[in-house]
């Protein structure tokens, strides 16, 4: 196998042809060393991964199969950097100027960043676009939060006691981020660590390592100092298992499955270290007879066809009330018949490809278990005529019984199943009938119902005439199988930092021993 480089490559350019034959894009494969202490060094691997684009086969990127090895070097960098470097000594103001500086590279180098996320995600392309823009904000957003980490006093403890509570970067954080959002869910993060004064070792997914990689460089542009932020790639069973059980990691955030998160849950759990962790989802997307039809036919499409339907907040099951069944899922139904799915690199794609041929397997396979299970099948369930990558037909199921396999698993594809109900109380019994809780969504116009039914909905988010909707300000936390922990907002901030309490007496003590 190819052993890792020392330094980013463009070696040869490939063309490529879209599905009809008639445009062709050229593509780089891009080659990757580990990023450790400001620099690009060898990994101690045997060799690398490849990764091959999922809409057309060929090969676009490869990065080094990290070891414990490289996870022990980039701790130690992390480490050094945090207790002796000078990032969590720096003002806040300090810190916030070079993460405005990061947001300004990541804006000037979108059209790179956003090509390197469908050429390895395998997303259209006005789906990156946003995903990068999303990035900048939340720079910014973290940027604006180094200048307010701020902590209390109590004054009122008496004449001769005051307190008073500071908040301080926790240490060395270990991020572990997926493959669907690759540059999002680093920005959802990486920012917000930083911003608080922590020090960083990132494991982006083996699919989707690019752009973690690239955003390093900028970090170091910017002025991040070396060692501050560092990147190890590789799988998860090597690199994330040895990461998130490492005695010198402080805290880790993990986004991924639930699955994989109560084992990195565990490996916390031997070290006595905090985690937060952001997990699968089964999101319901519930409409009542009052609601914005226009706007909630086009919700029910957002809901479940962003992004491929690789969305942790998916809203792959929808409620629609009785008395608007019938004409909500025709219309529903038609709108999807017209989802354009094929070339990701096409402004007019509605979905792409997905993410491998193992994970297309397993989304077919839950689509065959709802045809056995006796769902009805009501648009689409093949992969998608005249495409030689990973491309599934928008999919839709009526019908849907809260016993089936695809009302209970998280599909993570294009496929909606269709459940109707006729009062607020079902609709809640069915949202909440789940080992999932991260998100939800309410269609009505009459505010008593979506306060009512957003209280009694057992999930971190609820969003309310809108669908897969959000700002920076806004922290994401989920309940039960969809983790804890907070991203994003205050609270996501709050994650990364740590209190102490300073207990000040003044004047003459009171002996306690008299003798």
């Amino acid at each position: 196998m190819p052993q890792c480089s020392t330094a980013l490559m463009q070696p040869r350019r490939r063309s490529w042809l879209t599905r009809s034959g008639t445009r062709e894009k050229t593509m780089s494969v891009r080659t990757y060393s580990q990023f450790i202490g400001g620099q690009q060094v060898d990994g101690s691997g045997r060799g690398a991964i490849e990764r091959r684009s999922p809409s057309s086969g060929l090969p676009v990127a490869r990065y080094c199969e990290g070891t414990a090895d490289d996870v022990e070097i980039a701790v130690d960098a992390a480490r050094a950097a945090f207790e002796e470097g000078p990032w969590p000594r720096l003002s806040g103001m300090e810190r916030a100027v070079i993460l405005n500086r990061l947001a300004d590279l990541i804006h000037e180098n979108r059209d790179r960043l956003v090509r390197i996320e469908v050429e390895e995600a395998g997303k259209p392309i006005r789906f990156a676009r946003g995903d990068l823009d999303g990035a900048v904000g939340l720079t910014r957003y973290a940027a604006s939060l180094a200048m307010q980490m701020s902590g209390s006093t109590y004054t009122n403890l008496g004449p001769d006691r005051t307190a008073l509570l500071t908040r301080e970067p926790i240490g060395v954080v270990a991020l572990v981020t997926p493959w669907n959002f690759p540059a999002l869910i680093v920005a959802q993060k990486m920012p917000f660590a930083l911003a608080a004064g922590c020090t960083v070792v990132l494991k982006p997914s083996e699919f989707t390592s690019g752009t973690a990689f690239e955003i390093a460089e900028l970090a170091t542009q910017a002025g991040i100092p070396a060692g501050v932020f560092n990147v190890v790639s590789g799988y998860g069973a090597t690199v994330g298992d040895h990461l998130t059980s490492h005695p010198g990691v402080d805290f880790v955030s993990f986004t991924g499955s639930t699955r994989t998160g109560r084992q990195v849950v565990g490996n916390t759990a031997r070290n006595l270290v905090k985690s937060s962790v952001e997990l699968g989802g089964k999101s319901a997307n519930i409409v009542f007879s009052d609601a914005d039809l226009d706007a909630a036919v086009d919700g029910a499409l957002m809901g479940v066809f962003f992004n491929n339907g690789e969305c942790c907040i998916s809203g792959s099951r929808l409620f629609v009330q009785s008395s608007i069944a019938d004409e909500f899922v025709a219309r529903v139904v038609d709108r999807s018949g017209r989802i354009v799915v094929g070339d990701p690199f096409d402004d007019a794609t509605d979905i792409g490809a997905l993410i491998d041929d193992r994970h297309l397997d397993k989304v077919m396979g839950f689509v065959r278990s709802g045809v056995d299970e006796g769902a009805q099948l009501l648009l689409g369930g093949k992969v998608a005529a005249g495409t030689a990558g990973h491309f599934l037909e928008a999919t839709i199921f009526d019908r849907v019984d809260p016993k089936m396999t695809i009302f209970r698993e998280e599909i993570f594809g294009p496929v909606l199943s269709i459940t109707r109900f006729d009062t607020i109380e079902e609709a809640v019994r069915l949202a909440n009938d789940t080992t999932y809780g991260l998100a939800n969504y309410v269609w009505s116009k009459n505010i008593d119902t979506v306060l009512t039914v957003s209280r009694r909905l057992k999930s971190g988010w609820v969003q309310a005439n809108t669908a897969i909707d959000g700002a920076p300000q806004l922290p994401l936390t989920g309940v039960k199988g969809s983790g804890f922990g907070y991203e994003m907002g205050q609270a996501g901030f709050e994650e990364f930092t740590q209190l102490k309490t300073l207990l000040i007496h003044t004047g003459p003590r009171v002996p306690v021993f008299r003798n």
